[in-house]
């Protein structure tokens, strides 16, 4: 035989196989599409079905043994979780599930919601949605009479699908009691419940809601706390209510201007009561008051031009001392001083208050940025157990303290002790810092061949004191403002709570950028004292300086700091 003979008959056999394959299948479907009509004689639910979910199911895929005329005795029912196994195992976890478990006969189950099975509605339906409320009802009819009033239940009654219902805040299988952590509308998840919907710029845009809410809420104060796992920080409910949300024009609404005392008031005692609240959600370059704008304006000038001028300085002092000590061919500028007798710097008890300042300092910059940003990899050592305990607030608070009481020490030994006050006298501002400060930048900066001669306590001493004494004060009113809100609050506006924030971050990043570029290198980073000046620790410095009866001649390019 050829192959063209071998090949025809193997054709008709694979197509006789093909369409009894097919008529198969069709005759399956339509099994499972109409009901046996042995079905229909004696029941009545073949057309319920058919308008229900189920309507290609047929009855053989929940009905055992129905093949068996007369039907066996005591033949248990079909459940849902033969079919839907992941959902039935999402209600028995839940509040509802576990209702049922105890007994509870009252307690929804599938039909109760979904209706019996022969004529469950699919939930996916507007319809279905629309009567979520009624549903809920049965069981919570306080709740959904609150709901029908608020702004959401309007919304679902004129049609809208895309306004919230009772499951899509709470959960539709898998609900949870508020206080269990894994639900959608415990404490700690109702920003992620509320921002679904109000973080969604298009749908915020198309409703026109405002679309900042949840990046202003995320940057305040009851944000970052709730971010970093506090259970008792006010959260979009704690203002707005839960199933009674109604619009700020409402007389009714918790956060209508007339209500607003009462509303911070439960965490706040007293807010609002000379003063009206004013904006809560500040949104940078939007509803912002005032002082906050001026605020921000403010420092991301001074920041910028301050730190980058610090940069210059010492940029231009490291190159040159580079050239000096490591790229020029003269030998000579290697050779180390021999020093007899360094110079006292710091007393013994200016010692101490710089080893407190110090210690103060860099733990309030920590506590203080792990606050801003819980999501950062050094912050997360301080949020170990802050669903438990404020570890950042209280350390931060603690530091502030031992800062505030080294500072107020200072002072006070200014008065007792001659000897503090006549060294703290060197560090007076005059008019041949300025002299001084530019000279050296300009040198630094190659636009001068020669070097100005510089105090024994100069403008980079100086610099440092008062913009610490500038800073501390600052940072303790501001500090005190935040610390103290409750009495902030009672007599004064909200709005400058909101300057006070501003300006103590603002601050804090001014001040922890010049230690970084300023004190750092005049301490650690600067050739000259490299790898460290140990006048805080020993009293003497090991920096070469000009004499105290030095003439205020130029020096030549060799002359050291």
């Amino acid at each position: 035989m050829t192959p063209k003979q071998i090949r025809r008959p193997c054709v008709r056999l694979l197509s006789a196989v093909l369409g009894a394959v097919c008529l198969l299948a069709v005759s399956r479907l339509a099994m499972a599409a109409d009901p046996p009509a042995d079905c229909l004689g004696c029941h009545d639910q073949g057309d319920k079905v058919k308008a229900s979910a189920h309507a290609t199911v047929g009855c053989a895929t929940c009905h055992e043994k129905h093949d068996v005329y007369p039907h066996q005795a005591n033949i248990p029912k079909p459940v849902c979780g033969s079919c839907h196994s992941a959902i039935a195992g999402q209600h028995a976890a839940s509040v509802h599930g576990q209702e049922i478990s105890k007994g509870n006969a009252g307690a929804p189950d599938c039909a109760m919601c979904h209706g019996a099975a022969h004529e469950v509605t699919r939930a996916t339906t507007a319809a279905f949605k629309k009567n979520v409320p009624d549903t809920c009802g049965m069981c919570h009819s306080e709740v959904a009479e609150q709901f029908k009033v608020s702004v959401h239940g309007k919304a679902v009654a004129q049609g809208n699908s895309e306004a919230p219902v009772c499951t899509d805040c709470h959960g539709e299988h898998n609900i949870l009691r508020p206080k269990d952590l894994k639900s959608s509308v415990n404490a700690s998840n109702i920003r992620e419940t509320c921002g679904h919907c109000h973080g969604d710029v298009r749908l915020m845009r198309k409703f026109g809601l405002p679309q900042d809410r949840l990046t202003s809420f995320d940057a305040s104060f009851h944000g970052l706390a709730g971010k970093s796992g506090s259970q008792t920080v006010a959260n979009c409910a704690s203002c707005h209510g839960v199933h009674n949300i109604l619009p700020s024009a409402d007389p009714k609404s918790m956060i209508n201007t007339r209500n607003l005392a009462a509303t911070c008031g439960k965490c706040h005692p007293g807010a609002g009561t000379r003063f009206a609240i004013g904006t809560i959600h500040i949104g940078e370059g939007g509803e912002e008051p005032a002082p906050v704008r001026w605020a921000r304006l403010f420092y991301l000038s001074v920041i910028p031009g301050t730190i980058g001028l610090m940069l210059l300085h010492h940029g231009g002092d490291w190159v040159r001392k580079l050239f000096r000590y490591r790229l020029r061919a003269d030998s000579a500028a290697l050779v180390p001083l021999i020093v007899t007798e360094r110079e006292l710097r710091m007393l013994p008890w200016e010692r101490i208050q710089h080893a407190l300042l110090a210690v103060s300092f860099i733990t309030l910059a920590w506590t203080g940025f792990a606050l801003k940003y819980p999501e950062e990899w050094w912050s997360r050592p301080l949020l170990l157990a802050e669903a438990n305990w404020p570890v950042r607030g209280v350390i931060h608070r603690f530091a502030a303290v031992v800062m505030v009481a080294v500072s107020v020490i200072h002072v006070v030994s200014l008065f007792v002790s001659r000897r503090l006050r006549h060294h703290w006298l060197d560090l007076f501002p005059a008019k041949r810092d300025l002299y001084e400060g530019f000279g050296v930048l300009a040198y630094n900066l190659g636009l001068r061949k020669t070097k100005p001669k510089v105090s024994p306590h100069s403008y980079v001493e100086k610099v440092e004191y008062w913009a610490v004494v500038w800073g501390t004060l600052v940072m303790a009113v501001t500090g005190g403002l935040l610390w103290f809100n409750r009495i902030t609050l009672q007599w004064m506006p909200k709005a400058w709570l909101d300057f006070a924030t501003s300006v103590h971050f603002y601050e804090a990043l001014l001040a922890s950028l010049a230690i970084l570029v300023w004190h750092f290198y005049t301490v650690i980073f600067d050739p000259d004292v490299y790898p460290m000046d140990i006048a805080w620790l020993t009293g003497r410095s090991v920096r070469r300086r000009d004499s105290h009866d030095a003439p205020k001649a130029a020096a030549s390019d060799d002359a050291t700091d």
